[in-house]
């Protein structure tokens, strides 16, 4: 079926509802909206659907959730674990109640109990709520930190991650395989509810939640000395942190907590942001404004569905805010929980850190210096979640830390995703410790190079969107695949890493090797002095991603060579 005879169906068939109808009539002198719209099916990948929110095929709405929740439940009726049921927790953004409500009916339909969070929860509390429920599987409706019109919905299996292959491959061909709407089951809800299959879910999640993040807390009686004198301002950017993060703080001691008041509640148009990303240096201008009225110590944000964490801390020797990438942040906990266990005699036998290979170069010498076991793993926490669950089934090794580099980190195996609420709790010991020693996050980071080296990452993304924009970006992987570089600038590229055939070449003696893991469309160029550059397209939105990493002999220097490696890339390209 073409794009107007997709729109023509959707516009006349007694399925759709007048609203749809009616949206899709105001565009309808619009041939090039129609076809952005209906060109194609909104493409459930392996960690769900993320696209803008509108009527059509190719955007986020009530039938393309239906959908592709009809698609999880075939999946989970053939596995025969309809009886284990599905958690679902959402996030601020429009239509996320609504979308939580439609896949919840639509299992409800299926037989499959959903359990539903009363309000907006973080997304590693889904993570931790359907284990802790023995579901079979678990829904978040969230789009992270994308734009306001945007919306998304991610599926996540029963081991608490998001679904890894093959499972997440079967699940994709289960939602394709459905050609007809009509296709996909609903019911009320009041009949689902008498019925049992639709169960309200709330407090009795949290508390039990709060439970285990504090069981990462090393030293407790640090927090209660300093509690009264180190000062925390914290954003949740008008998402879904606000409430958990203030009562772990309050629950641990912490006593000046102070919260941005014009970003602590839910906003989905996100009114004071930009853009509603931690890493973005903007979403920190409310908070930076309090952090300077307070005096504080530490300033932190959570992105909307609070997996992610952004901070900046204090340099006492200029008076300024410093802000502090992922990698940055990831490294301090690392640093303080490889240290604090090693020394209290709390590190488990055989421990291991587990990361990405995006991720810096710092987690080699930092889990060498303590016997730590260094695991690398395709982009995506989910990746990592996926290790931990190795290490139970083997009792190969004791996870103690994981962490991406995209402000994403997680302490504890409460949770299989990235989890911002453990990240500000564990921060906020560090920086709680660091002050009794009269010191600052930002002079314990200055330690950590001086003694790791001065590690530095960075990152080039292409935006490509529309119709042609998929092409493009495939054509620049291609090109890089079928001819590698040989040379960046002055740097000659010893080894390339192509993760989709799973081989590693020797760029000097040709000799080739496997790469270890699974395929994925990600391409890797070892150069010399622990430097690198990786490229791949986001899972998530139309654009392609380099990443990159130096090493340098301080700060400026890392930073240099850091800037020369980007012109060196972009001049490749």
């Amino acid at each position: 079926m073409g794009f107007m005879e997709e729109f023509n169906f959707w516009l006349n068939d007694d399925y759709f509802d007048q609203d749809t109808k009616n949206e899709l009539l105001a565009i309808r002198n619009n041939e090039g909206e129609i076809e952005e719209r209906f060109y194609k099916e909104l493409e459930f990948g392996t960690g769900g659907l993320r696209g803008v929110i509108g009527a059509g095929t190719n955007r986020m709405n009530i039938y393309t959730v239906r959908k592709a929740t009809q698609g999880l439940a075939n999946f989970i009726l053939k596995q025969g674990t309809q009886d284990k049921g599905v958690a679902i927790a959402y996030d601020s953004r429009r239509m996320s109640p609504e979308f939580a409500d439609v896949a919840g009916l639509c299992l409800a339909a299926n037989g499959i109990r959903a359990y539903v969070f009363d309000s907006l929860r973080p997304t590693p509390e889904l993570s931790f709520a359907l284990r802790t429920l023995g579901c079979t599987a678990g829904i978040v409706v969230t789009a992270s930190h994308n734009p306001p019109e945007y919306n998304g919905y991610k599926v996540y299996w029963e081991d608490g991650a998001q679904v890894t292959a093959p499972r997440d491959k079967q699940i994709i061909d289960e939602v394709k395989a459905i050609k007809d709407f009509h296709a996909c089951k609903t019911m009320e809800k009041d009949e689902a509810i008498a019925a049992g299959l639709y169960q309200v879910i709330g407090s009795e999640i949290d508390d039990k939640y709060m439970v285990e993040l504090k069981k990462q807390i090393i030293h407790p009686d640090v927090i209660q000395q300093m509690a009264e004198d180190i000062k925390i301002v914290y954003t949740p950017l008008c998402g879904t942190g606000n409430l958990p993060v203030r009562r772990v703080l309050a629950e641990l001691g912490f006593k000046n907590v102070y919260v941005v008041p014009e970003q602590e509640n839910p906003d989905p148009d996100f009114t004071t942001l930009d853009y509603p990303n931690p890493e973005d240096p903007k979403a920190f201008t409310y908070a930076l404004r309090l952090a300077k009225e307070k005096n504080a110590d530490i300033v932190l944000a959570t992105d909307p569905d609070a997996d992610r964490l952004g901070v900046y801390a204090k340099d006492t020797k200029t008076g300024e805010y410093v802000p502090f990438t992922g990698n940055m942040s990831g490294m301090l906990i690392a640093e303080y929980i490889l240290r604090e266990r090693t020394a209290t005699d709390t590190m488990p036998e055989n421990p291991a850190l587990v990361t990405t290979i995006v991720t810096t170069n710092m987690t080699k010498p930092i889990t060498a210096a303590y016997g730590v076991k260094l695991i690398e793993v395709l982009t995506g926490f989910k990746f990592i979640g996926e290790q931990i669950k190795l290490f139970e089934q083997t009792g190969s090794n004791n996870y103690v830390f994981g962490l991406e580099e995209s402000y994403g980190c997680l302490a504890g195996t409460h949770a299989r995703d990235k989890d911002a609420i453990v990240a500000v709790m564990c921060l906020c010991e560090v920086a709680a410790y660091c002050k009794k020693q009269g010191k600052t996050l930002w002079d314990m980071m200055l330690d950590v190079y001086e003694k790791y080296g001065y590690f530095k990452e960075g990152q080039y993304t292409i935006t490509m969107k529309g119709i042609d924009g998929a092409k493009q970006i495939a054509e620049i992987m291609d090109k890089l695949r079928q001819n590698p570089p040989k040379t960046f600038g002055t740097r000659k590229v010893l080894k390339f890493r192509d993760y989709e055939a799973d081989r590693i070449v020797d760029m000097e003696t040709g000799a080739e090797t496997k790469t270890g893991l699974p395929k994925s469309n990600v391409l890797y160029f070892e150069l010399p002095d622990d430097e690198w550059c990786c490229a791949r397209p986001s899972g998530t939105e139309p654009k392609i991603k380099f990443y990159m990493g130096v090493k340098g002999s301080s700060l400026e220097d890392a930073k240099s060579r850091l800037e020369q490696l980007t012109e060196d890339v972009k001049a490749e390209l």
